[in-house]
């Protein structure tokens, strides 16, 4: 009887299987810089030879950057391919702002309702962490910090989902939500009261998670995107309103 030959990996072909699968599960984020070679190779028990080689494939596949004497680094190509274009056709059409909205309502609901079944013990720590770090930027009333710190508690809630997909889609838009929530907190959290309500939505998402309620993170995540989504109505239609004025006084 024959049988088929097995077709046993390459190593180094293995060694990058293994450095995508990091990417992909987040445990290596954008950003993020490898061990130094040596000790990688330690860890991952192969030799360094073909460990360069691992990587040197990685690379060729913009997944890695390597930099002259500055080490190896992980690429935001997963990130940047989505959002570049679309930053800019947002820019030109303000209309496309309402699908961000859209898009942020049926993506932040689902991430809130799976991070409530499937945060691990970990995820719950960070999410502390990030919520804590909100809570002080808008104590602060510090507009930038509240951006930055908006953006990275929504992103752990999407990581905490535990869905590939979530995470890296998530990702993939942050630059996207980053200019939106900039805009949407200079349109709309022009004052204390607004600020605190703000902050109740995400305390209620928060709250929602770490006692394990899906059904209630996810009303609490639409409850703030369409809070959000009137506050922005409520600009634009003023917006309207002053320039009818100045045209008529013109």
């Amino acid at each position: 009887m024959n049988y088929a030959k097995l077709k046993l990996p390459r190593i180094p072909d293995a060694i990058a299987h293994q450095l995508e699968a990091r990417i992909l599960e987040g445990s290596l984020k954008p950003g993020d810089r490898l061990p130094a070679e040596r000790e990688l190779a330690i860890e991952l028990g192969v030799s360094r030879p073909s460990l360069r080689e691992a990587i040197k494939k990685l690379v060729s596949r913009d997944l890695l950057v390597s930099r002259h004497g500055g080490g190896t680094y992980v690429t935001d190509r997963l990130e940047a391919s989505f959002a570049d274009p679309w930053q800019q056709l947002i820019d030109q059409h303000p209309f496309l702002q309402d699908d961000v909205i859209e898009f942020r309502y049926l993506l932040e609901a689902s991430a809130a309702e799976l991070a409530a079944q499937r945060a691990t013990d970990s995820d719950l720590e960070r999410l502390e962490k990030a919520y804590a770090r909100l809570d002080a930027a808008y104590a602060l009333d510090d507009r930038n910090a509240q951006v930055a710190a908006d953006v990275a508690f929504h992103l752990t809630i999407a990581e905490s989902a535990h869905n590939v997909l979530f995470g890296h889609l998530v990702g993939s838009v942050l630059r996207l939500l980053h200019e939106h929530v900039r805009r949407n907190l200079r349109e709309i959290a022009v004052s204390p009261e607004t600020g605190r309500q703000l902050m109740a939505q995400h305390r209620a998402i928060h709250n929602a998670i770490r006692s394990r309620q899906p059904v209630a993170a996810r009303l609490a995540a639409q409850a703030h995107i369409t809070f959000v989504r009137q506050r922005l109505n409520d600009a634009a239609d003023t917006e309207q309103r002053q320039q009818r004025s100045l045209r008529h006084f013109s």
